[in-house]
C-alpha cells in the first residue's frame, strides 16, 4: 500500500537542498586553499533496513577512475570529478546549466555499520554503497546467562 506524504515529502526535499547548501559553505570555508574542491555536490538517498544501510548517489558523467570512497569518523566521504564536455566544433555555449568540476560529499552514517565489509557498485551514473549492520551494538541489551557454581549457595 503506497502512502501519500504530500507536502511532507516536499518539505524533506527542501530541507535536503538547504543541508547541501550549508555543506557547500562549510567545505568552502574548510578548504579555502582549494576552493575548487567542492564546485558541486551530488544528490544522495540513504535507506536503512534490518540488514544494513544503502546509499545511492547520482554521479552522471563522473569517470570511474576519478571516484574515491572512504569511511572515516562515522561518515562516508565521496570525492571525484566530472569534466565539462566541450562545445562542438564551430559552436559556442549559449547556456551552461550542467555543473562540472571536482566534488566532495560527506554523508553521515547514523548507526553501527560495518565499514570494512561495505560494497560499492556504479551503474548508469548511480553509485550504490551498502553497509551491513553490526550485530551487538553498544547500548543494546545483551542477555548474559548466569551459571551456578557448585559448592556455593
Amino acid at each position: 500500500m503506497e502512502q501519500n506524504f504530500g507536502p511532507y515529502l516536499e518539505i524533506a526535499r527542501i530541507q535536503s537542498e538547504i543541508n547541501k547548501m550549508f555543506d557547500v559553505l562549510l567545505e568552502m570555508r574548510q578548504d579555502e586553499t582549494t576552493p575548487e574542491l567542492s564546485s558541486w555536490i551530488p544528490s544522495v538517498d540513504v535507506c536503512q533496513n534490518s540488514e544494513g544501510l544503502l546509499l545511492r548517489c547520482d554521479l552522471p558523467g563522473v569517470a570511474f577512475e576519478s571516484l574515491k570512497l572512504a569511511a572515516h569518523s562515522g561518515a562516508l566521504i565521496i570525492t571525484g570529478e566530472r569534466h565539462r564536455q566541450p562545445a562542438p566544433a564551430n559552436a559556442k555555449f549559449v547556456c551552461v546549466e550542467r555543473v562540472s568540476g571536482k566534488f566532495r560529499r560527506v554523508v553521515p552514517l547514523s548507526g553501527a555499520f560495518n565499514t570494512r565489509d561495505a560494497r560499492a557498485m556504479m551503474d548508469d551514473g548511480v553509485l550504490e554503497v551498502f553497509f551491513p549492520k553490526v550485530s551487538n551494538r553498544r547500548g543494546e541489551e545483551v542477555v548474559i546467562p548466569v551459571a551456578i557454581q557448585k559448592g556455593r549457595t
